[in-house]
């Protein structure tokens, strides 16, 4: 199906069934049922009036008849016009059906043309030339069997039925247009949220991988880096070292892999993202602290009433302030607090005891290279809290320590 087809959500093998002006928008010009539809259309209505001409034949003289045909075949002329000029040609061939029998037939067809295609305004128009050249017909070719009244109110119920008719097919194609319209305004709304919830998945795995990764990397760099730097140090501690780059690297490896097993469409044995918890955090600074890091823990309160999505997002903000810490102010004391108050709360927070400002690049080791930082990590931060409905705060205090401070609502 191709997009014009698409988006007028009509299959191709319909639309041969189906009026050119609701086939493709882009393209109007007439479909099979059109051209179908227009030779019925002239050929019946020159039957009609062929027939009115024979019921009024005694009535014309020779001029008057050749007149009466001429005009019937151009009234079935402008029948070609029907569609783009509706009220025009409605008018013009009802003002010849006043005085033409064989025009009276056309007319029929053109004023059902207008019922379907004019404005309202149009309509009106159509409908009061209709009606006075009913009455005109009625008085110059005069039924010898009915009343002259007679004639008129059958002339105009006449008119009346096709225009009744015309207006219930217009309405059944308008509601046809509208479901379309509707059909298509609902597709492009699933579309969007589609892309709007891949968009959204797209930034909560990038977000995990960085909350993941950088903890990792960060270690195995401080790691490597006192490796580099100490070349004489004794075989146990380089031996204890690489110890350590060996199970951070393989924890790293295990991490990534359980995250790229959610990008894979279709993988039903895909392994979930890791989802650390409040419990994790002791081993998390334990894992900091055999880097060399100098932290002070602090959990104060109920933690165990903690939940597990709050808990999750709280590990994520200590995750993210160590290894911050790492790449900014290395070898500085850190404090981690994790607190509940009031039973309602849950305040994470991590300050670097140092008097470096966070954007300042630091090595892991001296006369190393600048550890990377791109800042999306407080970013991600902020999202990951406000989507909590917590608050994140961050910056230097009056102490000059770097403060990462949450407040994490214990109930949603």
């Amino acid at each position: 199906m191709s997009a014009g087809d698409h988006q007028a959500g009509v299959a191709p093998w319909q639309r041969w069934l189906l009026p050119g002006e609701m086939g493709r928008p882009e393209d109007r010009r007439r479909s099979a049922r059109d051209w179908v539809v227009d030779v019925l259309a002239l050929v019946v209505g020159w039957l009609i009036g062929a027939a009115l001409l024979a019921d009024t034949w005694d009535q014309h003289g020779q001029a008057q008849a050749i007149a009466d045909v001429v005009l019937g075949v151009v009234a079935g002329v402008l029948l070609w016009w029907r569609r783009p000029h509706p009220t025009a040609v409605a008018i013009a061939i009802g003002a010849m059906s006043a005085v033409s029998a064989v025009a009276a037939g056309p007319a029929l067809v053109a004023l059902f043309n207008a019922a379907i295609r004019s404005s309202r305004r149009g309509l009106v128009t159509v409908l009061g030339v209709g009606l006075v050249a009913a009455v005109v017909y009625s008085i110059l070719y005069p039924d010898t069997q009915d009343p002259l009244a007679v004639s008129i109110v059958i002339g105009v119920l006449i008119t009346g039925v096709i225009i009744g008719w015309g207006l219930f097919i217009r309405a059944r194609r308008e509601l046809v247009r509208s479901l379309r319209e509707r059909a298509a305004r609902l597709e492009a709304e699933q579309r969007l949220r589609v892309e709007q919830a891949r968009e959204a998945e797209r930034r909560r795995i990038a977000r995990e991988m960085h909350d993941v990764l950088a903890h990792r990397v960060s270690l195995l760099s401080v790691h490597a880096g006192a490796l580099e730097f100490r070349p004489d140090a004794p075989p146990e501690e380089i031996a204890q070292a690489a110890g350590v780059i060996r199970e951070t690297a393989r924890a790293a490896l295990e991490e990534l892999r359980a995250i790229v097993g959610v990008l894979r469409e279709g993988d039903e044995a895909g392994i979930e993202p890791p989802q650390p918890t409040l419990a994790d955090v002791p081993a998390l600074v334990g894992e900091s602290r055999a880097a060399g890091m100098r932290i002070d823990l602090e959990r104060v309160g109920a933690l165990d009433a903690v939940p597990d999505p709050v808990g999750r997002a709280a590990y994520r903000i200590v995750q993210e302030g160590l290894t911050n810490a790492r790449k900014h102010a290395p070898g500085a004391a850190v404090r981690v607090r994790v607190a509940v108050r009031e039973g309602e709360e849950l305040d994470v927070a991590v300050v670097n005891r140092a008097p470096v400002a966070v954007p300042f690049p630091a090595t892991a080791e001296p006369g190393g290279p600048p550890l990377p930082g791109a800042g999306s990590g407080l970013i991600g931060l902020r999202e990951r809290v406000e989507l909590a409905g917590g608050r994140l705060e961050h910056g230097p205090d009056a102490a000059g320590d770097f403060v990462l401070r949450a407040t994490l609502p214990l109930e949603p």
